[in-house]
């Protein structure tokens, strides 16, 4: 474990590329000091011209198992949402190429921010999912992009269900571009990369700014509506409160549909 002091990221930059590690043992839970820390190191990248592309990985055996459940409380969760989101819509509008290297857990809001990157690169032995409805609430991420990426039936199962898939699953349903052996990760995302590498760093920024200019409006306004019903309608149910109230007591949640 770390101690509530340490770092929760690390940042290497070896230009044309930068690398950002979760780093919080033994889950790469993203509480609000790694969001606060990993929002720093997006900008700081942003502002590097030598780096044209940005690797997200987790440390150890993992990606990461998602967003900190005790930081769904109601007193603490805008907070987080505005924060976590304030990271993700930065890489919606990055001009660097952001990739995605995942294995083990990939999670709630770490799959949140795998699937928002441009690229991503699996194990196929990845557990990937959105498990949020199993306490209570929902992931508005997900709610809001993942139908442009697997159909609007597919979406609905795996934030319904919040049942949880494999690295290669996650490949065929199009939330990742490669998926691959767990011994071969490092060895296919730097093939990956030494291609982009030899792109035009300029080319590659302003393709993405045309790619993405219509998802991102929509993207950007759909995650202000989900967030409207977050914090609005969900968090105001006997339900959601119960939810993240029974994980953390390590007990099955007792329903009441209020």
């Amino acid at each position: 474990m770390t101690s509530p002091d340490a770092p929760r990221i690390a940042l290497a930059i070896e230009p044309p590329v930068a690398r950002i590690t979760l780093q919080h043992p033994p889950l790469n839970v993203i509480d609000i000091p790694m969001m606060e820390e990993m929002a720093m190191a997006v900008a700081e990248v942003e502002q590097m011209p030598a780096v044209s592309m940005t690797v997200f990985a987790g440390s150890g055996s993992g990606f990461s198992a998602g967003v900190d459940v005790a930081a769904h409380k109601p007193e603490r969760v805008q907070e987080m949402l505005t924060k976590f989101h304030a990271i993700l819509r930065a890489l919606v509008t990055s001009r660097k190429v952001t990739l995605a290297a995942v294995r083990g857990n990939c999670l709630g809001g770490g799959a949140e921010l795998a699937i928002l990157c441009d690229l991503v690169v699996t194990a196929e032995t990845a557990t990937w999912g959105f498990p949020e409805i199993s306490l209570g609430c929902f992931p508005p991420v997900a709610a809001t992009a993942l139908a442009a990426l697997v159909g609007q039936k597919r979406a609905a199962e795996l934030i319904l269900t919040g049942r949880t898939f494999d690295g290669a699953e996650a490949q065929r349903l199009g939330l990742a571009n490669y998926s691959t052996r767990d011994a071969q990760l490092e060895t296919r995302t730097e093939v990956v990369l030494e291609h982009l590498a030899k792109l035009s760093p300029a080319a590659l920024a302003v393709t993405k700014k045309a790619m993405y200019a219509w998802d991102s409006m929509h993207f950007d306004k759909g995650l202000s509506r989900a967030e409207k019903v977050y914090f609005e309608e969900l968090m105001w149910t006997q339900d959601a409160r119960e939810g993240v109230a029974a994980f953390l007591e390590k007990r099955a949640p007792k329903w009441t549909g209020k």
